[in-house]
């Protein structure tokens, strides 16, 4: 029945609200939640459990309580869906900051719960897909600078122009069955280290 659904853990204080979050999941057919009653040492518990997503209830969350709440988020690396009673525009933009899928002021409702967690899911993937795709480009430009480099070395050194300069390197690569960006890296080192044991 709740095959393929992600494994769902509940953290809520109070254990009528938490009742009312489960009942939304299980009506919605989620059969693998679990709920923690108790805030102390929750890193542990969720890294006992590794649920696919976390739903965090707070009746009245003190600035304290938020902000151990954004320091977990940032560190647990999964969707989290967050309901408060109360908040504020700062708190609200915190918890934003700190990654948090979905933060819901004053809106637990048995029949949103379903819903709410379904969004704070695409979010977070839709979020990952972009900070990765931002890390694949920022390595291809560490890259792109590290060859530039090691162009650049070669030019110096063999007298050559940057087109020769990069067939050499490509060669080397090709010789020693490595990538052109290790080959440059390789080189670029080499090249610190004799310059540093020249000066």
């Amino acid at each position: 029945m709740g095959e393929g659904l992600p494994s769902v853990l509940i953290i809520d204080e109070n254990a009528t609200r938490a009742s009312i979050i489960e009942a939304g999941l299980a009506a919605a057919g989620h059969n693998q939640v679990t709920v923690i009653n108790e805030m102390r040492g929750i890193a542990a518990k969720i890294a006992l459990h590794e649920p696919d997503v976390i739903v965090i209830d707070l009746e009245n969350p003190n600035r304290d309580m938020l902000e151990s709440i954004f320091q977990l988020s940032r560190a647990v690396k999964r969707p989290i869906a967050m309901f408060v009673d109360r908040s504020d525009k700062e708190a609200m933009q915190s918890a934003i900051d700190a990654g948090v899928s979905a933060y819901v002021v004053d809106g637990l409702r048995q029949e949103r719960v379903k819903s709410i967690l379904d969004m704070a899911i695409s979010r977070f993937n839709a979020f990952s897909r972009l900070e990765r795709e931002l890390e694949e480009a920022r390595g291809a430009l560490e890259q792109r600078k590290v060859i530039d480099q090691a162009k650049g070395l070669i030019m110096k050194s063999r007298g050559v122009d940057e087109d020769t300069a990069y067939k050499l390197l490509r060669k080397a690569a090709m010789n020693g069955n490595r990538k052109i960006v290790d080959v440059a890296e390789s080189l670029v080192m080499s090249a610190r280290l004799l310059g540093d044991e020249g000066s």
